[in-house]
C-alpha cells in the first residue's frame, strides 16, 4: 500500500498527543517509582535521563523512519520495503515481526491490569478502603486478582474500548482518545501532585522527597544502578513494540522525525518525574515502601490515602489518571497488529480491529485466570527478549543497511544537524547499549 494512501495525523499537535500517549504509561507511574526508589533516587534519575536522550530518543527517530519512508501502514511490510530498496535482506523485518508480536501479548494482559484499576475507581468513590488496616487492603488486592469473575466486565469493558478507538481509525479513533485523554491526564497528574506536595509538607515528606529526587548521590551510580536506568528508559518510552513505527507511518512530510523524537522523549520523562512528585511525597510522610511497584500502586497507596482529607476522592482522581493513561497506551499497543492484519489481508481496518481484538481478549483470558501467565508474558518473554529484540534489529538496520538517501530524504534542512547527530547515537551507542539490556534481561531471568 502506498504512503500516499494511507491516513494521517491531521495536525503535528495530534500526532505529539498521540505519541506521548503512546510512551506514556502504567509504568511511568508504577515502574519509574519502583526503580528510582530502589536505586538511589537522584543518581538513577541523572543516569536515566542520559539514556533516554542518547539511547531513547535516537531510537524513537529510527522507528518513526521506518514508518514514514516505508511504503505501508504495517510495521513489518514497511521494513520488507525498506530492505528492498536498500538491496538488504528482508530477513530485517523479524525485528517489526518482533515488535508486532510483543505489543500484542502485551495489550492482551495490560488489559487485565487495566482492569485492576478500573475496579478501583468505584471501590474509592463508595469507600471500600474505609476503616481497613493495611492487612486488609492488600488482601482487598488479593483477591481481586484471583477472582476472574469479578474483573471480567472490567477487562471486558477495557478491551472494547480499545477494539472501538482503534477501528474508528487513526482521526476518528486514535486522535479522538488522545486529544481528550491526554489533556485529562495531564490535568490530573498536575493536580495530585500539587496536592501530594503540600499535603505532605508540614509532615516532611514533601522536602524528603525533593531531596531524594533532586539531589543526587553519584557514589550510589554502579553498573546495577546503570542498568536499571537504561532498561527504564527503553520501556517507559515504549520502544521495540512497532507502535512508533505504526505511527510513523501516518506522519505527514512536512513534520520533523528528529525533533519530534526529542520532543517525546522529553516529554515521557517529565511526565515520569512529576508522577514521581505526585507518589513520593506520600511514600515520604507515610513511609512506604517505594520500591514495591504494582504493590504500592493497588496495597500501599490505597492505605496512605484513606488517611488524608478527601482520599477517596483523591484516590479516585488518582485512578482515573491511570486508567486515561492505560487506555492511550492500550489503543497503540493494538494498533501495529490490526494495521499489518488490514493491509495483509486487504479488509477494512474496523473489520481487522475486530478480528485481532477477538484474538486479544481470548488470550488475555490466560492472563485474567492465570497471574503465573501474566508473569511469564511480560516478565518472561516480551520485556527480556521481544523487546530489546526488535529495537536492536530497527537501530541496526537504520544505521548500517538501510540506504542513505533514504534517510537522507527523511531529514528536513532546518533538522539535519541535529539528525545526523543522533543517527550517530543509531548507529554506534544505541546497539550497544539495546544488546546489554537483552543479554542482562536474559541472564537475569534465565540464568
Amino acid at each position: 500500500m502506498a504512503s500516499s494512501d494511507t491516513a494521517q495525523w491531521s495536525s503535528r499537535f495530534a500526532f505529539t498527543l498521540a505519541a506521548i500517549g503512546c510512551s506514556v504509561g502504567l509504568g511511568n507511574l508504577w515502574r519509574f517509582s519502583a526503580e528510582a526508589g530502589s536505586n538511589g533516587g537522584g543518581a538513577f534519575i541523572v543516569v536515566y535521563l542520559a539514556c533516554v536522550v542518547f539511547i531513547g530518543i535516537p531510537t524513537i527517530m529510527a522507528e518513526f523512519i521506518i514508518g514514514r519512508a516505508g511504503r505501508a501502514s504495517s510495521a513489518a511490510n514497511s521494513m520488507n520495503d525498506l530492505a528492498d530498496r536498500s538491496t538488504s535482506s528482508r530477513l530485517w523485518s523479524l525485528g517489526a515481526w518482533a515488535g508486532m508480536l510483543a505489543a500484542f501479548l502485551i495489550v492482551s494482559f495490560y488489559a487485565v491490569v487495566a482492569a485492576w484499576v478500573m475496579a478501583y475507581i468505584p471501590k474509592f468513590l463508595v469507600g471500600a478502603f474505609d476503616g481497613l488496616t493495611p492487612l486488609q487492603i492488600a488482601d482487598q488486592f488479593t483477591a481481586l486478582t484471583e477472582s476472574p469473575l469479578e474483573l471480567m466486565p472490567w477487562f471486558l469493558a477495557f478491551s472494547i474500548m480499545v477494539i472501538w478507538l482503534v477501528a474508528r481509525g487513526v482521526n476518528r479513533g486514535i486522535e479522538l482518545a488522545s486529544k481528550v485523554l491526554m489533556p485529562a491526564f495531564f490535568v490530573l497528574l498536575f493536580l495530585l501532585s500539587c496536592y501530594s506536595i503540600f499535603s505532605s509538607w508540614e509532615s516532611g515528606g514533601t522536602s524528603q522527597a525533593l531531596q531524594f529526587l533532586f539531589s543526587p548521590d553519584f557514589s550510589k551510580i554502579d553498573g546495577s544502578v546503570a542498568v536499571s536506568a537504561l532498561s527504564q528508559a527503553f520501556f517507559s518510552i515504549g520502544l521495540g513494540m512497532a507502535m512508533m513505527i505504526a505511527y510513523g507511518s501516518y506522519l505527514p512530510k512536512n513534520i520533523s522525525i528528529p525533533q519530534s523524537a526529542v520532543i517525546i522523549g522529553l516529554a515521557d520523562t517529565a511526565v515520569a518525574l512529576i508522577a514521581g512528585l505526585a507518589i513520593f511525597p506520600i511514600v515520604f510522610k507515610y513511609g512506604l515502601d517505594f520500591s514495591a511497584g504494582a504493590g504500592l500502586f493497588f496495597q500501599t497507596l490505597p492505605t496512605a490515602l484513606i488517611e488524608t482529607p478527601g482520599g477517596n476522592l483523591v484516590g479516585a482522581a488518582f485512578f482515573c489518571m491511570a486508567f486515561f493513561s492505560a487506555l492511550t497506551t492500550g489503543v497503540a499497543l493494538l494498533e501495529p497488529a490490526v494495521a499489518h492484519a488490514s493491509e495483509h489481508f486487504k479488509i477494512t481496518k474496523a473489520k481487522a480491529a475486530v478480528y485481532v481484538g477477538i484474538v486479544m481478549v481470548i488470550v488475555g483470558f490466560g492472563s485474567l485466570y492465570s497471574i503465573e501467565f501474566l508473569d511469564f508474558l511480560d516478565g518472561g518473554l516480551t520485556a527480556p527478549i521481544l523487546l530489546p529484540f526488535s529495537a536492536l534489529m530497527v537501530v541496526l538496520f537504520v544505521g548500517w543497511r538501510l540506504d542513505k538517501s533514504i534517510i537522507e530524504a527523511e531529514l528536513s534542512d532546518s533538522d539535519r544537524k541535529l539528525g545526523k547527530f543522533l543517527l550517530l547515537m543509531i548507529r554506534y551507542l544505541a546497539p550497544l547499549m539495546i544488546t546489554i539490556i537483552l543479554v542482562a534481561g536474559i541472564q537475569q531471568k534465565y540464568f
